[in-house]
């Protein structure tokens, strides 16, 4: 395994942002400090929970996830993380229900979800992650388990790549990349190296945005099948709605807008109350968030770090649904 990057080596995007709209109005507590309970459902490595365990009390609780084990191994040796009130789990956020089960925790005051890819992934090219170096085509954020964007482009038929790479990768020239991608294989020389990767897709992808690499969408749309991104994330933010208690915090970073579709679908569904109007006599079903906002980097952060500039973040706040349910329904409507 490769050696735990130092936890400098990344830049936490939205960090204040995040950690005031997680925490709220801290106004009414005593002394202005909370003791909840928090998850940082992506640690990464650690910005957004440092800054958490900063500003909460003694008694609170700070609770990591992350399915990268070299994430977790980086936690073990941070000297400011050796904190009481600290504890970190090896396993993906789509698992974040029963993880926290096995802890002993059932309620939280608020979840945080950084999606994406860390610096130190990124940056590492043994992890396969970026087309800036040549290494194997790996991309698996737990490496420990589950197959190689490599191993799936060695398997999967040419329809099966089109769709993946058109779906997840939204690139219109889907079709001319698989078609390359399966021809490369069938020569017997199939691609096992980002470097491989990128010159495939360069000759299949004939134009491209200025200032992008013609990789550029391929690599997203194979990262995100090879880890579920997208179940991952819906599976996450179901998994709020069963654990936040009623004023809790979800805050969604997204990067892309497949990620920021779905989080935008899920709180504005989730926002509204249902009336069934074939039983006009029956309860309504409450909301269950109450949207609180969209943000988005501000100019000076986007000057220090360019990899922001494509970052939403999308916050809401749980409702008390027992207390919508006994309200006259005349106040519910």
């Amino acid at each position: 395994m490769t050696a735990p990057v130092p936890a400098t080596a990344h830049t936490t995007v939205l960090l204040d942002e995040a950690v005031d709209a997680l925490l709220g109005d801290v106004s009414g507590e005593a002394d202005g400090v909370l003791n909840g309970t928090y998850v940082d459902g992506t640690f990464g490595r650690g910005g957004h929970t440092r800054a958490l365990l900063q500003r909460l009390g003694a008694r609170a609780r700070v609770i990591a996830i992350d399915r990268d084990p070299q994430a977790v191994a980086a936690a073990a040796i941070d000297p400011q993380l050796a904190d009481p009130r600290f504890s970190i789990h090896h396993t993906s956020f789509g698992q974040l229900v029963p993880t926290l089960a096995a802890a002993g925790v059932t309620r939280i005051d608020g979840l945080l979800l950084d999606l994406g890819v860390s610096s130190p992934q990124i940056d590492t090219p043994e992890r396969g992650f970026s087309f800036r170096f040549d290494g194997p085509l790996d991309m698996r954020m737990d490496t420990t388990r589950g197959e190689s964007a490599a191993d799936f482009l060695a398997r999967a038929d040419e329809r099966h790549i089109a769709e993946v790479i058109r779906d997840y990768g939204e690139e219109r020239f889907a079709v001319q990349v698989a078609k390359a991608l399966v021809a490369r294989r069938e020569s017997g020389s199939p691609v096992r190296t980002t470097r491989e990767l990128s010159e495939v897709v360069a000759g299949a992808v004939k134009t491209r945005e200025p200032g992008q690499n013609p990789a550029t969408r391929t690599f997203q749309a194979l990262r995100i099948l090879v880890n579920a991104e997208l179940e991952e994330l819906e599976q996450g933010l179901n998994a709020a709605l069963e654990l936040l208690v009623p004023g809790g915090r979800l805050v969604v970073i997204s990067f892309h807008s497949l990620e920021d579709r779905i989080v935008k679908t899920f709180i504005a569904r989730e926002s509204k109350a249902v009336f069934d109007r074939r039983a006009p006599f029956a309860p309504d079903v409450p909301m269950r968030l109450r949207a609180l906002g969209r943000v988005k980097p501000g100019e000076t952060e986007l000057r220090a770090n360019p990899r922001a500039r494509s970052a939403v973040m999308r916050v809401a706040e749980r409702t008390d649904v027992r207390a919508a349910l006994t309200a006259p329904a005349g106040a519910r409507r």
